[in-house]
């Protein structure tokens, strides 16, 4: 039945659904995991790399974490090549924004200028939707630290603890089960690692495999961090999800 309504992003089905648009949401339940964790006094995104090769340089690429202001980075799951037009065109708005009113954007202002680019592309003929999630983690004076999801139909919302990517049904219900508010930036990491590692195809984890930062609020300034090897090496070794290495 979808054969003759899908090959156009902007015909609907007699049942009312967009196939263009859902099969890019399967795009992106091939790519690798990225969770967001809210917490009182940050927001955690951890993702996993997918290591396609030995020969790959993993310690010199950084394909989940994005920062797009000084107040808002996010995560991504899905297409790499959309996802980077979709990244330089935030970067875009929130210097605009900067450069007009002398104040960095807001957070959910932000998300949705760029989701509405997003939706401009199922509504278009001779045009693809992006094949891209995000995760966006930022902090605003107006409402703190905020989280935010959004899919390739150009929708987001607000969120506590969410997941994207492969396995990102189980994933949020782990995340339903074992979340709970006021929680720190520490647990958070360390749920994060934990939903990670039930979730991903790998038997192990290590520093290779995952990425992790924070949006922290550091005397006064907010402060976006990507963990180094070494720490996040720590953690999983902390979470008893790995050995400590022969050296130590």
């Amino acid at each position: 039945m979808s054969r003759r309504y899908d090959s156009r992003t902007t015909i609907f089905s007699p049942e009312g659904r967009l196939y263009q648009v859902e099969y890019a949401m399967e795009a992106i339940g091939n790519a690798g995991s990225a969770i967001g964790i809210l917490a009182k006094d940050g927001v955690v995104l951890v993702g996993e790399k997918k290591v396609i090769s030995k020969l790959l340089e993993t310690s010199n690429s950084v394909e989940k974490m994005y920062k797009i202001d000084d107040h808002v980075a996010c995560a991504v799951a899905g297409i790499m090549s959309d996802a980077n037009i979709l990244i330089n065109t935030a970067r875009l708005q929130a210097q605009r924004y900067a450069f007009a009113y002398q104040e960095p954007m807001p957070v959910e202002q932000l998300v949705q200028s760029l989701c509405d680019t997003k939706q401009g592309y199922t509504q278009y003929g001779g045009l693809r939707p992006f094949g891209v999630s995000f995760l966006f983690a930022g902090w605003d004076k107006n409402y703190g630290f905020q989280l935010y999801m959004s899919d390739p139909s150009g929708n987001f919302s607000g969120w506590k603890a969410a997941a994207i990517g492969a396995n990102n049904q189980a994933a949020q219900s782990i995340l339903k089960q074992d979340y709970k508010d006021e929680i720190t930036r520490e647990e958070a990491v360390q749920l994060a690692i934990k939903v990670l590692s039930k979730t991903m195809d790998s038997t192990s984890l290590n520093s290779e495999k995952l990425e992790l930062a924070e949006i922290v609020l550091s005397s006064g300034k907010v402060k976006f961090q990507i963990c180094p090897p070494a720490k996040l090496n720590e953690l999983l070794v902390k979470s008893g999800l790995t050995q400590p290495s022969a050296e130590a």
